[in-house]
C-alpha cells in the first residue's frame, strides 16, 4: 500500500475511534442512569456491572481505543490528534437525541467549528517517512532532538510530580494537566512505535524478536498510566469545563511537537500547508472552548432556576411562618390587656395557627415562642 493510501486508511481508523468512543460515552451515561434508577446509588455498590448497556459502552469504548492505536499505525500524528475532537461532537448530538440534554446555539457553533477545522487538517496533513522495521523508528527516537525533547520533558515532569504537585496542584489546573499532557505526547509515539511492530508483524515481516518492540511497549504501559492518574486528579479537583478544553489544547500541541520533532513532518511541507494546518488547530481548539462554554452555560441556567425556585419555597415558608406568628402574637396580647378572663381562641383558629407552626417554624418563630412561653 502506498503512503497516501495508508495516510487515508489511518484517517478513516481514526474517524471510526471519534464516533466510537463518542457514542461510548452516551451508552455509559445511561448504563449508570438506569442503574441508578434501579438500584440507587449505580457507583458505590458496582451495580452497573449488571446493566447490559453500560457493558455495551465499554465494548464500544474499547474498539474506538483499539481503531484509534491502529490508527497511529497509519497515519500521521499530526492528523490523528486532532481528528479526536469528532469524539466531542458526536457525544453532543447523541447525548441530545437519547439523553435529552440540550446544545444551545453556542454548542452548535462549537461543533460547526471542530468539523470545519478537521476538514483542514485532513486536507494539508503531511505524510510520515515510509517505515521498514521497528528499529528504524528506534533510531529515529536517537536523533538529538526528538531524544533533547523526551529528556525535556522528563525532566519538566518530574519536577512537577514531586516538587509542584504536592504543594500547588490543587489549586491551579495546569499543573496536573501540563503533566498528563506532556507524558501523553510521549505515549502517542511510543504507539506508533508499537502499533508499526504489530503491522510489520501481521504483514508477515516478525518484529516480537526485535528489543525495540518490547521498549515501544513498556513505555506505552508506563506512560498511559501516569498520564491517566494524572488527568483524574485534574478532574476530581476542577470541572470538567476547565479540565476538558485546556487539557486538549496542551495534549494536541504537545502530541503535535513530538511528532514534528520525530518525522520532521513538516520538513518537507510547504508555507501553505503548514499555514492551512496552524489554522486547521486553531479552529478546533476555538470549537472544543465553545463546546465546554455550552456546557458551562446550561450547567449556570438550571443552577439559577434551582435557586429561583427553593427561594420562592422559603418565601411561601415564611409567609406561612408569619402568620402564624402574628396569630400567636394578638393571642398574647390580648391575654396581657384580660389577665383576669384571657381571651381564648377558637378550636379552629388554635388547631390551625398550631399546625402551621409545627410545620413551617422559623428560628424567629421559636425564639418567641419560648421567650413568652407558647407551647407550640
Amino acid at each position: 500500500m502506498s503512503m497516501t493510501g495508508e495516510k487515508y486508511v489511518g484517517m478513516g481508523l481514526a474517524m471510526a475511534s471519534s464516533m466510537l468512543i463518542g457514542a461510548s460515552f452516551v451508552l455509559t451515561k445511561k448504563g449508570l442512569m438506569n442503574t441508578s434508577a434501579k438500584y440507587g446509588s449505580a457507583s458505590d455498590s458496582f451495580a452497573y456491572f449488571r446493566n447490559w448497556i453500560w457493558w455495551c459502552g465499554m465494548v464500544v469504548m474499547g474498539l474506538g481505543e483499539l481503531s484509534n492505536f491502529a490508527a497511529y499505525s497509519f497515519a500521521p500524528a499530526v492528523l490523528v490528534t486532532p481528528l479526536g475532537a469528532l469524539s466531542v461532537i458526536v457525544g453532543a448530538i447523541l447525548a441530545s437525541i437519547f439523553l435529552g440534554e440540550r446544545i444551545t446555539p453556542t454548542g452548535k457553533a462549537g461543533c460547526a467549528l471542530c468539523l470545519l477545522g478537521s476538514m483542514v487538517i485532513i486536507l494539508h496533513a503531511p505524510e510520515d517517512e515510509k517505515i521498514e522495521s521497528v528499529d528504524e523508528i528506534f533510531r529515529l527516537c536517537l536523533r538529538p532532538w526528538f531524544l533533547l525533547y523526551t529528556i525535556a520533558v522528563t525532566l519538566f515532569s518530574l519536577i512537577m510530580i514531586f516538587k509542584v504537585a504536592p504543594k500547588y496542584g490543587r489549586s491551579n489546573p495546569l499543573i496536573y494537566i501540563s503533566i498528563c499532557s506532556l507524558v501523553g505526547s510521549l505515549t502517542v509515539t511510543a504507539c506508533k512505535g508499537f502499533g508499526i511492530a504489530l503491522k510489520l508483524t501481521f504483514a508477515g515481516n516478525n518484529q516480537l524478536t526485535h528489543v525495540s518492540t518490547y521498549v515501544f511497549a513498556f513505555t506505552v504501559a508506563l506512560c498511559i498510566v501516569v498520564q491517566m492518574n494524572y488527568f483524574n486528579k485534574a478532574l476530581e479537583v476542577f470541572s470538567t469545563n476547565i479540565v476538558n478544553p485546556i487539557y486538549y489544547v496542551f495534549f494536541t500541541t504537545a502530541t503535535i511537537l513530538a511528532s514534528i520533532t520525530l518525522f520532521r513532518g513538516l520538513s518537507k511541507t510547504d508555507t501553505v500547508d503548514i499555514t492551512s494546518l496552524i489554522c486547521g488547530f486553531l479552529t478546533i481548539f476555538i470549537g472544543v472552548f465553545l463546546l465546554n462554554t455550552c456546557k458551562a452555560e446550561l450547567a449556570a441556567t438550571d443552577k439559577c432556576m434551582a435557586d429561583s425556585i427553593n427561594l420562592r419555597e422559603i418565601r411561601t415558608i415564611d409567609h406561612e411562618s408569619s402568620d402564624s406568628v402574628g396569630l400567636l402574637e394578638s393571642h398574647h396580647r390580648q391575654s396581657s390587656f384580660h389577665h383576669d378572663s384571657p381571651i381564648a381562641l377558637s378550636p379552629e383558629e388554635e388547631q390551625a395557627a398550631l399546625s402551621r407552626s409545627s410545620e413551617t417554624l422559623t428560628p424567629g418563630t421559636l425564639r418567641y415562642a419560648d421567650r413568652h412561653s407558647i407551647q407550640v
